[in-house]
């Protein structure tokens, strides 16, 4: 029996030991494997459409230098996609909804975005800090205010992720349990309220999948500056 509503984000374990990692390696196996064939399958054809969709999409605005994460970041995207659409369905886990796994995915890879910009460019992205025009008393307070919004951006990719995979896991299951609560007393009311359930969860299929698109999108806008 659930004793909290926050129950359903701990991570599941079976004789102490930890399943998340299972849950994050599992999806991976769904994903059809090209075959040596001269004609794939539907599914396989669409995957590859899909993927060289959003490639070009997302890496038209980057130069040749940032086209090298083209594979990083498609992959990322696939597997947020992946992950968080599978922890919609009844009786799973969304490792997605962990702040650990979040930061551990966006303070590497923003962390990798500055130092390349620092090593091929440092004149460039030490002047991000700075903008041009500047008058000469707000100089010292720019820089401060720039450097640690510079150092809150993987805060932020990791906590947009996971607040809004939360909130939506909560309200779904708050808006079930009132379903189940009122069907015996208010059979009507129940029913206008699985309405809104059904209506929220196709609402929360498209937050899964725009909440991935803009952590990757948010990374190749970092990558941007600093190629």
């Amino acid at each position: 029996m659930m004793v909290s509503f926050f129950d359903q984000f701990a991570s599941p374990s079976f004789l102490g030991i930890p399943l998340i990692a299972i849950a994050i390696a599992l999806p991976w196996v769904l994903f059809p494997t090209p075959s040596s064939r001269w004609m794939n399958s539907r599914l396989t054809t669409l995957q590859t459409w899909f993927i060289n969709r959003f490639t070009n999409q997302l890496l038209m605005p980057l130069n040749m230098a940032g086209h090298k994460w083209a594979l990083m970041l498609t992959s990322l995207m696939v597997f947020l996609i992946t992950i968080n659409m599978l922890g919609l369905l009844p009786y799973t886990f969304t490792p997605t909804t962990q702040l650990s796994l979040n930061m551990g995915l966006a303070v590497p890879l923003w962390l990798a975005t500055v130092i390349i910009g620092m090593r091929n460019q440092p004149t460039i992205a030490l002047g991000h800090l700075l903008p041009e025009g500047t008058p000469i008393p707000l100089i010292p307070v720019l820089i401060i205010i720039e450097t640690i919004s510079l150092f809150i951006r993987p805060l932020a990719l990791g906590v947009r992720l996971t607040a809004n995979l939360t909130a939506g896991h909560l309200l779904i299951q708050l808006i079930a349990t009132a379903v189940f609560v009122l069907l015996p007393m208010m059979p009507t009311v129940a029913i206008l309220t699985a309405v809104v359930l059904f209506l929220l969860t196709l609402l929360e299929v498209a937050v899964a999948m725009i909440q991935a698109y803009v952590f990757v999108l948010l990374l190749s806008l970092y990558l941007q500056e600093n190629v």
